[in-house]
């Protein structure tokens, strides 16, 4: 639905949650039945390392399927993922201290053309990841000075 929202121009903006830093879902499916807030809690237990394995290859191969459907849709000389900006990551970087610096974050598409990709972006320590936010708002043509504690947007990515 999201890939045919953005096709077709019904929207340019969307949030798709796979789950919250505080969810205890269970995920059945993957043999997880321990709820994901409590298993990230792992305190280095390889069985519950393993059963969060599960669950962020599953969150991932999610993400993936929709970067695929985006890249199988034409859309003028390239696909619809080369005009679109997705961020997936999470807002801690470890879950069992719930440290939130050096986020997680994966940007793919081209942003149309304003983000050199394939390549990983170290950033400062302590940069907030609000930076991200208002740079991927510039490039898509949304003037804001400032989102939170933003201190500018990332010139890095260009």
């Amino acid at each position: 639905l999201l890939v045919l929202a953005f096709q077709t121009d019904s929207t340019r903006v969307c949030t798709f949650s796979l789950a919250n830093e505080g969810s205890n879902m269970r995920y059945p499916q993957l043999e997880v039945n321990d709820g994901h807030h409590e298993l990230s809690h792992h305190g280095g237990d390889s069985a519950k390392l393993a059963k969060i394995g599960k669950i962020n290859t599953f969150h991932a191969t999610q993400f993936a399927y929709l970067l695929g459907k985006l890249a199988a849709v034409a859309e003028g000389d390239g696909r619809l993922l080369d005009n679109c900006l997705l961020a997936y990551g999470s807002g801690n970087s470890d879950g069992n201290r719930h440290n939130h610096d050096d986020l997680p974050i994966l940007l793919a598409g081209r942003g149309g053309g304003t983000i050199r990709t394939g390549r990983h972006v170290p950033f400062a320590a302590e940069t907030p990841v609000t930076n991200l936010w208002l740079t991927m708002l510039d490039r898509a043509g949304v003037a804001v000075d400032a989102i939170g504690d933003s201190t500018g947007p990332l010139a890095d990515l260009a």
